[in-house]
């Protein structure tokens, strides 16, 4: 952690042996997630009374970077929350399953995603609504007229390159989206005028 940890009591005498728990608590999210900024905690009791004793609201914030996770863990009448050691157990659990959810969507931001697959358009058949993509692999891919995004399927040709998004189709695999990449140069006939 890069700025000390914040423990405040409100309302309540401020209690070592509780404090010590929060330290040991807010030192093992750092397992879960190594790069928290600060982490704040405070412990107050509930503005109302049990008729068995006082419960307890535990709010923790902990800075990542970019963003701030909060966890106000607030007793709805649960006898558990009357000691405020299970208070503080149940909030650390609950911002440490926000670090773990955190922690798994930076690491796929990291990750290098693999580009959509590509191929060039080998067949259109307008009548039909259908065309077919041939992949670098030589397999080959149906598509629909109303999966080409971005341009009209009645102006694809033979020839352009695309990038699709690929789904399993009831008769095989299928282009679900159809994006032109490069379209097919057109050379002019030779003694035609420009």
């Amino acid at each position: 952690m890069q700025l000390p940890l914040q423990i405040t009591f409100r309302h309540m005498p401020r209690s070592e042996a509780m404090e010590a728990r929060i330290r040991e608590l807010a030192q093992k999210l750092e397992k879960f997630y190594d790069r928290i900024t600060s982490c704040r905690v405070v412990v107050e009791p509930a503005g109302r009374h049990h008729h068995k004793g006082r419960l307890y609201n535990v709010r923790i914030d902990v800075t990542v970077p970019g963003r701030e996770l909060v966890v106000s863990h607030l007793p709805e009448d649960h006898h558990e929350y009357e000691d405020a050691y299970v208070s503080i157990r149940e909030a650390f659990d609950a911002m440490r399953r926000q670090l773990e959810d955190y922690a798994r969507v930076r690491r796929h931001e990291v990750k290098h995603h693999e580009p959509p697959p590509q191929g060039h358009v080998s067949e259109i058949h307008p009548p039909e609504d259908y065309g077919i993509i041939t992949t670098p692999d030589g397999r080959e891919i149906y598509f629909h007229r109303n999966s080409v995004v971005e341009v009209d399927f009645d102006r694809l040709e033979v020839g352009d390159e695309v990038r699709f998004a690929e789904e399993q189709g009831a008769t095989g695999p299928r282009a679900s989206t159809v994006h032109v990449v490069r379209r097919r140069h057109h050379r002019p006939a030779p003694g035609a005028g420009g």
